[in-house]
């Protein structure tokens, strides 16, 4: 998935009511971008921090510019925005790229079910495949990407509406997106989220399934990578 319009550096100021960020960029100007991540973005939003801001002209959007990255000036990035691994895997599913979903024959985002939720994807085929996705950008520990960043109701009431779509005779799966590309592994931080934790391993036990994997990233764009370990 190639960004629409080319990414412009930056230096962050802030990061403040969770969707606004200032920065300054190259020429001196400062801007307020649109930060399209609800979670804390720990470790993520210190001031200084060398990021990659989309600009755009459109006469609908008040603010002129969308942060999409974080560049960790050793090579590495991590995408802020959590709308990019729905649209990359969208792609990559309509490619049939991950054989561990096996067959299906058509691709619809955004389906309702459950109670009063929607689905990310289902697959449609001789079954359903309920997919779900979560974009991880949190690292404590070198090489191990961590999810959720921040207590997570919601994401904890998608794993139980998984458990049930099982239940009734589907398939389900809970797909991690690891949004960085200096991590290789993969567990939960069950220290920010104890009920998220508790409620991914009764999801795995009522036959949920778990799939991880990396990106490849730059101010270019996003791709899907390779599967990522997960940890017991």
């Amino acid at each position: 998935m190639e960004f629409p319009t080319p990414l412009v550096p930056a230096r962050l100021i802030k990061r403040y009511k969770r969707f606004l960020a200032d920065a300054t960029l190259e020429d001196g100007r400062e801007v307020t971008a649109h930060c399209a991540n609800p979670g804390s973005m720990m470790g993520l939003a210190e001031p200084g921090a060398k990021i990659w801001l989309e600009p755009n002209d459109d006469p609908k959007k008040k603010l002129k510019y969308g942060w999409r990255l974080v560049d960790h000036e050793n090579g590495h990035f991590t995408g802020v925005d959590t709308s990019v691994p729905n649209r990359a895997l969208k792609a990559a599913l309509e490619v049939r790229a991950f054989p561990e979903l096996g067959a299906y024959d058509r691709v619809r985002p955004e389906v309702k079910y459950g109670e009063k939720s929607r689905i990310d994807f289902l697959l449609e085929g001789d079954g359903l495949t309920y997919v779900e996705v979560k974009s991880v950008t949190l690292s404590r520990k070198s090489g191990l990407a961590e999810f959720p960043d921040s207590v997570t109701a919601r994401g904890a009431k998608h794993l139980g509406e998984l458990s049930n779509m099982v239940r009734e005779g589907h398939r389900a799966v809970m797909f991690y997106l690891v949004q960085r590309t200096d991590c290789d592994r993969f567990d939960l931080a069950r220290d920010i989220d104890p009920n998220y934790a508790r409620e991914f391993e009764y999801a795995r036990a009522a036959g949920v399934g778990v799939l991880c994997y990396d990106t490849v990233i730059s101010p270019e764009g996003v791709e899907i990578g390779k599967p990522v370990d997960l940890l017991p």
